[in-house]
């Protein structure tokens, strides 16, 4: 479970300071229907399990796809971004990536598409939104909302997801 998170498809679970395990899920919701159902369940710390914690979604649409690793991963690993040093678990001592660069996510709501990407490459970071947005004009459409949110810290080359408005 942590070669998942660490180096596989729940790499988006990851945790600055701590070691996560995991596993991400993908499935379809029936035959034929073209809808999904995308899973992440993890564990942290590795070496001392104290949160357990499990995403599901049902058919998602739009920016992450329909993957887990894409969706629900990113989701968890903000959760545990959050929770983890709340409960104040003793953080591993041992490196969370082969890259520990840590970044800030800085904060991209209500920013201009175009601003946000300058801002997130400046950062170090890659941007995502749903396919139907790459039509838009990208100085006049907004971003409504964005996961990890602004000020968790997360690995550099990390993905910002976006909902635009």
């Amino acid at each position: 479970m942590e070669s998942v998170v660490g180096e596989g498809t729940g790499k988006n679970a990851q945790v600055v300071g701590f070691r996560v395990g995991g596993k991400t899920g993908t499935s379809e919701d029936g035959v034929n229907t073209n809808k999904y159902v995308t899973s992440f369940i993890g564990v942290a710390p590795i070496s001392e399990p104290k949160v357990t914690i499990l995403i599901t979604l049902y058919n998602p649409t739009g920016e992450g796809g329909h993957q887990g690793g894409a969706v629900a991963a990113p989701i968890a690993g903000q959760i545990l971004g959050e929770v983890l040093p709340y409960l104040e678990l003793q953080q591993d001592n041992e490196k969370t990536k082969v890259d520990n660069t840590v970044v800030k996510v800085p904060d991209i709501k209500y920013k201009s598409l175009e601003d946000a990407e300058k801002i997130l490459k400046e950062a170090g970071l890659k941007i995502k939104y749903n396919e139907d947005a790459k039509e838009l004009n990208k100085k006049e459409t907004v971003i409504a909302s964005q996961i990890p949110s602004a000020g968790i810290n997360v690995n550099a080359e990390s993905t910002v997801f976006v909902t635009l408005e």
